[in-house]
C-alpha cells in the first residue's frame, strides 16, 4: 500500500499535477555574494516557480565536493515558494598567495539549477604589502587628530649576586601627546625636557658623557614610520600566527641600502581582515649612531570597528657599549601605556534630564525644605568633592565608574559594617589610571591608583590600604572647599598635579593610621594581614631604587626608606625571604586591563602560574606586554576580510 502511494506521488510530480493543480518546479538557486574568502559563509536560497502545495524536499550538492559544505537537502514548507541555506567555505591554510577556487552550488527538484561561487585566495604578497602601506597612511593621518595620554615608566636594572635582575633606579613621565607634526608631549610637571633628536629617547645633561631618558623618544615608538614607503624597505613573509583571537601575517622589514637614517628595522604583525599593522617589534636603524635608538615591542588594540590604536609599548636593553664611545647604556626595562583617545568623556552622573522642578508646592513647604546650616555645609563639601572627581575624570586621570569600583566598594563596606560606622554622605571608590602607587581621599571618595591595584598581593592587603583612607573619612578629615568654585579648574591639563593636591598633614596621617588599625582589628581581615605587612616592608625596602613609582602625584606617599604607612602591620609580618612561596607584591600590570578608548577598566581573569624560581616573582617590576587581541563587533552580513582581499586585488 505504501509503495502504491509513493508511486502515485512520483507520478504527480512527473506529470506536474496534484489533484488537478499544477506543481511548481524549481526555478532558481541564488547566493547573497558571488565571492567570499575561505573561512566565511554565504547564504543561499532555493526558489520554486510558485507556492508549494505541500512540503517539498530539494537536494543540494557542491562541485568540487570538498570545496564547500551545504546541507544534503532542504525543505520548502507548504505555502512557501523558497527557503534559505548556508554555504560554509573552509579556512584557507595560507594567508597570502594561492589561486581562486570556482565552486558550483547545485539544487535539484525535478530539474537541476546551479549558482557559481568564487572562493578568493589570499592576495599575492606584493599586493598585500601595497594594501598594508595604504592602511598605515590612513592610520597616521587619523592618529594626528587624537591627543591621548601617554605614560612612560622606566626601570634601570642590575644583576644581584644570584644573577637576578633587580631595579636600581626609575624614571616616570606622563603627558598628553600631540601627533599632528611630531610626537611632542605636554608633560604633567613643571620642567620641560630639553631639545634632543626627535627619535632618540635621550637628552644630554650637564655632563657631556651622561644621558637621561626623555618621553618624546619613547612616544615615537607608537609609529613604525610617519611616511611608510615601499621603496624604502625590503618585506619578507615569515609565517602566519594568532595574537589572541586575531590571525596575523608575520613579515620581516628591513631598510633598503642608501635610505635615510631612522627607518624601522624588525618584524610586523598584520591582521588578516583589513590588513592593519597590530604589532611591530624592532628598533630604528641609524647607521654609525645605531645605539641612539632602543629596541621596542609596540602593540595596537581594536578599539572601534576597523580602528586599531597604539595601546602598549615595551622597551628593553641589556648592558652593552655604544658604537660611539664613551657612552654606555645600562640595562633597563620600560613600559608606555596610552589611553584617553575618546574625546567624549562621561561627565557627572547627574544628567540634566534628572532635574525635576516642582512648581505646585506652596511657599511654606518650599521654605521648610531648605537645608539647615549643617546640611548646607555638607552639600558645600559634596560640591567640592564632585567638582574635583569630575575634573579628574574629564582630563582622563580617573576611570569612569565601573566594575572595579564595585570590588573596592565591597571591601570598604566590609570595614564599615563590621565597625558599625555611620557616614553621611556614603563613601564611594574610584580608580586613578596612573602607575605610581598611591591612595588618597577626595572628601568621601576613596581613590586608589591602577598601579597600586596591580601590585597588591591579596584582598587583605587591599583592605589595609582602604582602611587608612576610610579612617580619614571616619575621623572627619575635610576636603579643601576651594574646589566648590568651578573656576578653580580653569587650567591646562598638564598643570593638574600642581593645581590639585589632596595631601594630609602628618598629624592627620598619624591619626588615620591609628584609626585604620582599629578598623582592621574589627574586620574579617584581622587574621590575614601577614602578606599585607610584607607588602609594606617591600615598598619601604625599594623606596630608594623606585622613588618615582612610590612617589604620589596627588596624595601622601605610602612610605620611604625611613618610615612606612601602618608601620605596626609591617612590624608584625616577619622578614622578607627569598622564597618562591612568599609573594609580597605582584608585578606591574598584573590585575587591571585598561580600555584605551573609553578609559574603562576591568579586572583581568586570574590565571594561576606556578613560579619555578624566585627570579620569576619580579615584585613591583616591569614585564613585557602580552595582550590577548580581540576584534570589536562586525555588522551582521558583512565580509570585511573579503572586502579587504577584493580591494587589494583591484589595486593590482
Amino acid at each position: 500500500m505504501k509503495t502504491t502511494i509513493r508511486l502515485i506521488a512520483v507520478m504527480m510530480v512527473l506529470t506536474g499535477t496534484v489533484y488537478g493543480q499544477s506543481v511548481p518546479s524549481l526555478d532558481s538557486v541564488s547566493l547573497t555574494a558571488s565571492t567570499v574568502v575561505g573561512g566565511n559563509s554565504v547564504e543561499g536560497r532555493a526558489s520554486l516557480s510558485g507556492p508549494a502545495p505541500y512540503d517539498v524536499e530539494v537536494s543540494l550538492a557542491v562541485d568540487p565536493p570538498k570545496a564547500a559544505k551545504v546541507p544534503s537537502s532542504i525543505t520548502i514548507k507548504a505555502g512557501d515558494s523558497s527557503t534559505t541555506f548556508t554555504v560554509v567555505t573552509p579556512v584557507s591554510k595560507m594567508v597570502v598567495g594561492g589561486a581562486d577556487s570556482q565552486v558550483s552550488i547545485y539544487a535539484n527538484y525535478g530539474v537541476t539549477k546551479h549558482a557559481n561561487l568564487t572562493i578568493l585566495a589570499p592576495v599575492s604578497f606584493d599586493s598585500m604589502v601595497d594594501r598594508v602601506i595604504a592602511r598605515e597612511h590612513v592610520f597616521v593621518d587619523g592618529i594626528k587628530l587624537l591627543h591621548p595620554l601617554a605614560e612612560t615608566y622606566i626601570q634601570d636594572m642590575q644583576e644581584d649576586k644570584q644573577h637576578n635582575s633587580v631595579p636600581t633606579k626609575d624614571q616616570y613621565f606622563l603627558g598628553r601627546l600631540d601627533l599632528s607634526t611630531t610626537t611632542a608631549e605636554q608633560i604633567f610637571e613643571k620642567d620641560k625636557p630639553k631639545a634632543h633628536h626627535l627619535l632618540s629617547p635621550f637628552a644630554m645633561l650637564g655632563n657631556p658623557f651622561t644621558r637621561s631618558y626623555v618621553p618624546q623618544g619613547f612616544a615615537n615608538m607608537i609609529l613604525i614610520d610617519r611616511d611608510l614607503q615601499k621603496s624604502n624597505y625590503y618585506f619578507n613573509f615569515v609565517r602566519q600566527e594568532f595574537l589572541g583571537e586575531i590571525r596575523c601575517i608575520v613579515v620581516d622589514v628591513q631598510p633598503r641600502e642608501h635610505t635615510k637614517k631612522g627607518l624601522f628595522i624588525g618584524r610586523i604583525w598584520i591582521e588578516d581582515q583589513d590588513l592593519n599593522i597590530v604589532r611591530f617589534n624592532g628598533t630604528y636603524a641609524n647607521g654609525s649612531n645605531y645605539s641612539s635608538y632602543l629596541h621596542f615591542d609596540s602593540w595596537r588594540r581594536n578599539v572601534q570597528p576597523g580602528v586599531w590604536l597604539p595601546s602598549y609599548v615595551y622597551s628593553e636593553e641589556s648592558d652593552r657599549k655604544s658604537a660611539t664611545p664613551p657612552f654606555r647604556l645600562s640595562r633597563f626595562k620600560a613600559q608606555m601605556r596610552l589611553w584617553d583617545y575618546d574625546e567624549v568623556h562621561i561627565q557627572h552622573q547627574t544628567e540634566f534630564t534628572d532635574v525635576k522642578v516642582d512648581v505646585d508646592k506652596d511657599q511654606d513647604e518650599a521654605t521648610r525644605q531648605q537645608a539647615v546650616p549643617v546640611e548646607a555645609q555638607r552639600n558645600w563639601e559634596k560640591l567640592a568633592e564632585d567638582n574635583a572627581v569630575d575634573h579628574l575624570q574629564m582630563i582622563g586621570l580617573l576611570s569612569p565608574p565601573g566594575p572595579v569600583d564595585k570590588v573596592l566598594q565591597t571591601v570598604v563596606n566590609n570595614l564599615i559594617i563590621t565597625n558599625k560606622l555611620e557616614i553621611v554622605p556614603d563613601v564611594r571608590c574610584r580608580v586613578l589610571l596612573t602607575t605610581p602607587l598611591e591612595s588618597f581621599t577626595i572628601g568621601h571618595t576613596i581613590v586608589i591608583s591602577r598601579g597600586l591595584l596591580d601590585v597588591l598581593p591579596d584582598e587583605a592587603s587591599l583592605a589595609m590600604i582602604l582602611s587608612h583612607e576610610l579612617a580619614h573619612v571616619a575621623l572627619g578629615h575635610k576636603i579643601d572647599t576651594k574646589f566648590a568654585f568651578n573656576d578653580r579648574f580653569f587650567f591646562r591639563d598638564s598643570a593638574a598635579f600642581q593645581r590639585m593636591n589632596f595631601v594630609r598633614s602628618p598629624l592627620d596621617e598619624q591619626a588615620a593610621d591609628t584609626k585604620a588599625l582599629e578598623l582592621l582589628a574589627n574586620s574579617p581581615y584581622k587574621d590575614n594581614l601577614t602578606t599585607a605587612g610584607l607588602f609594606l616592608k617591600l615598598v619601604q625596602e625599594r623606596a630608594s631604587a623606585l622613588a618615582n613609582l612610590i612617589c604620589p602625584h596627588l596624595g601622601n606617599p605610602l612610605g620611604n626608606k625611613a618610615t612606612i604607612r601602618l608601620a605596626s602591620v609591617a612590624g608584625a609580618a616577619g622578614q622578607l625571604e627569598d622564597k618562591v612561596d612568599q609573594v609580597a607584591a605582584l608585578s606591574l600590570g598584573a590585575r587591571i586591563d585598561l580600555d584605551p578608548w573609553s578609559n574603562q577598566i576591568k579586572m583581568m581573569a586570574a590565571k594561576h602560574v606556578t613560579l619555578l624560581s624566585t627570579a620569576e616573582k619580579m615584585p613591583l617590576e616591569l614585564t613585557p606586554f602580552s595582550p590577548y587581541l580581540t576584534r570589536t563587533g562586525v555588522e551582521s552580513g558583512t565580509h570585511p576580510q573579503t572586502d579587504a582581499v577584493v580591494a587589494a586585488k583591484q589595486g593590482n
